[in-house]
C-alpha cells in the first residue's frame, strides 16, 4: 500500500477500481481528455447523475473501470466538497482518499494538506499514460464552489439568478454542474490580501503569443485549464507576500502547483512579473527581453496560461505566465536518450568507450527522480537512508560498482550535461573508464522544477 503525497503517482492494475472518501462529503468525478476538458453532460458523475461509461457512484464510493470510459477519455478527476453546501473543508475531518484493487486490497491512500477557505477539493486523478492507467494525488483546493470548478473543466456556467434571488443556477453549453451555485470566476483558494483575476483567450493573450511564435516558426500553444489553475494560485500567493518568487509564502513552489493541478510536464517555463496593466503589456514586456522572448517562442511548449493578482495593500499587480509541454513516454525516451548521447560524446572526446543503456539502472534512476519530486528532497540518500547502490539492486541490477550524478533546475539535456561536466565530481563519474553502463531518469515538479539522475554501473 502506498501513502501518496501531492504530485505522487503509481500505476494501477486492470479491472474495477474502488475509490472511496469516507466522511461528511459529496464525491463527484469529471471525465475529461488530455486537455482537461469534459465532453458533455455525461462526463459529470455526481449524486444526481451517478453513472457514466466506466464509472458509477454510490454514496461515498466511486467504482471505476478505466478501460470502459467513453472514447477519447484519458482522465477521471475525483472531486470532494462538503455535504452541506458552502461549508469550508477546514471545518470537517480530513478528506482521505482510499483506492482498492479488484480484489479489495488497499492500493493507495492520500490525505491532502489541511485546507483553509476551500469548499471544493480536486483530490486525485486516474489518468492514462500510454497503455497504463495511473493514479496521481492532487490536493488542489478552490474557494468558489463547484460552478467555478466546472468552468475550469470547460463548462460555461451562467449566473442567471434574478436580482435579489438566491436559488442555484445551472450551466449552459456542454454539461450541467452538480450542485453549482452562482460564484463568478473560478479562483483557487487565495491567501488573504490578494485579489486574483483569471484570464481567458478573450483577453487577447493567446492571439498575441501565437502571433509572436508564428513569426519565429514555432507552433501555436493552447490554453490549458490545469496550468491556469496553477498560475492563478501562484499569482495570488505572490500578491499576498508582496514579492515575486517561484515559491509562495506557503512554501509551495510554482512547479508543485503545476503538478498538483494534474499537469505532468516534460518541458516547463515561466514568467513572474509585476507592473504590466494588461495582457498586451505583459506580452510586450516579455518580447522586449531576450531570455523571456526565447521562452515565449520555445518550440518545446504546446500549452500556456496567464494569471494576475493585485496586492490589495499596495496595489501592485503580480503576473504568472506558464509554458509547458506534456510528459509523454516518447518524449521522456527522447530526452533521456539525448542525455546519454551527450554523455557518450564527452567520453568519446576523452578516448573512452561509450556507455550502454542498462534497463535496471534506468528504472532506478527514473524512480529516484520521481521520489525527489514527490517528497521534495534533493540528495543521493533518500529520507529513509537508501543509497544509489541500494536503489540499483532493488531494480534488479547486478552491477558490482555503482555511481550516481543528480541535478535539479536544468531545463534541457544539453544544460544538465554541461553542468555535470563543469563540476569535477560529476565529470569524474561521466569520464570514469571502469563504467560500462548507464541509466538516466527525469521528472518535473518539486521545489526546483526539474530533477535529473544518471546512474552508472560496471
Amino acid at each position: 500500500m502506498s501513502e501518496l503525497v501531492p504530485g505522487g503517482n503509481l500505476p494501477l492494475p486492470g479491472g474495477v477500481l474502488t475509490v472511496r472518501v469516507p466522511g461528511p462529503f459529496d464525491v463527484c468525478a469529471l471525465v475529461s481528455d488530455d486537455g482537461g476538458k469534459v465532453g458533455g453532460d455525461a462526463d459529470f458523475v455526481f449524486y444526481n447523475q451517478p453513472t457514466a461509461p466506466g464509472a458509477a457512484l454510490r454514496g461515498d464510493t466511486l467504482r471505476l473501470e478505466p478501460d470502459r470510459l467513453r472514447a477519447g477519455a484519458t482522465r477521471v478527476t475525483v472531486v470532494v466538497s462538503a455535504a452541506e453546501p458552502g461549508t469550508p473543508l477546514a471545518r470537517l475531518p480530513a478528506a482521505t482518499l482510499h483506492v482498492t484493487d479488484p480484489h479489495g486490497r488497499l492500493l493507495a491512500r492520500f490525505t491532502p494538506p489541511s485546507p483553509r477557505r476551500e469548499t471544493v477539493l480536486l483530490l486525485a486523478e486516474v489518468y492514462r499514460r500510454g497503455p497504463v492507467w495511473k493514479l496521481r494525488a492532487l490536493g488542489q483546493g478552490y474557494a468558489d464552489g463547484l460552478a467555478g470548478l466546472a468552468r475550469d473543466f470547460g463548462v460555461d456556467v451562467v449566473d442567471d439568478t434574478p436580482a435579489g434571488g438566491g436559488g442555484p443556477t445551472g450551466p449552459s453549453g456542454s454539461a450541467s454542474s452538480p450542485g453549482a451555485r452562482p460564484s463568478g470566476h473560478l479562483l483557487p483558494s487565495a491567501p488573504a490580501g490578494s485579489s486574483p483575476t483569471p484570464f481567458a483567450d478573450s483577453d487577447g493573450f493567446l492571439a498575441l503569443v501565437n502571433s509572436a511564435r508564428a513569426s519565429a516558426g514555432s507552433p501555436p500553444v493552447a490554453l490549458d485549464a490545469r496550468l491556469a489553475s496553477a498560475a492563478r494560485a501562484h499569482a495570488a500567493a505572490m500578491a499576498a507576500a508582496g514579492r515575486l518568487g517561484s515559491e509562495g509564502p506557503d512554501g509551495v513552489s510554482l512547479y508543485q502547483r503545476v503538478t498538483a493541478a494534474g499537469y505532468a510536464y516534460l518541458a516547463v517555463g515561466e514568467h513572474l512579473v509585476s507592473g504590466p496593466r494588461t495582457p498586451a503589456e505583459f506580452v510586450d514586456h516579455c518580447l522586449r527581453h531576450d531570455r523571456a522572448g526565447r521562452t515565449l517562442r520555445d518550440r518545446a511548449f504546446s500549452h500556456a496560461a496567464l494569471a494576475r493578482a493585485t496586492d490589495a495593500r499596495g496595489g501592485t499587480t503580480y503576473w504568472t505566465a506558464l509554458w509547458a509541454g506534456p510528459l509523454t513516454a516518447d518524449g521522456l525516451a527522447r530526452t533521456t536518450a539525448e542525455v546519454i548521447g551527450l554523455t557518450n560524446r564527452e567520453r568519446s572526446r576523452a578516448g573512452l568507450r561509450p556507455l550502454a543503456v542498462d534497463p535496471p539502472l534506468t528504472t532506478a534512476a527514473q524512480a529516484h527522480c520521481a521520489d525527489m519530486v514527490a517528497r521534495a528532497f534533493y540528495a543521493h540518500t533518500s529520507p529513509e537512508g537508501t543509497q544509489p547502490w541500494d536503489r540499483a539492486a532493488a531494480a534488479g541490477s547486478t552491477r558490482r560498482t555503482i555511481g550516481e550524478n543528480i541535478a535539479c533546475g536544468q531545463r534541457s539535456a544539453a544544460e544538465v550535461v554541461e553542468g555535470w561536466m563543469n563540476s569535477p565530481g560529476h565529470r569524474a563519474n561521466i569520464l570514469k573508464p571502469a563504467f560500462t553502463h548507464i541509466g538516466v531518469g527525469y521528472a518535473g515538479g518539486g521545489p526546483s522544477g526539474t530533477y535529473w539522475t544518471q546512474l552508472f554501473g560496471a
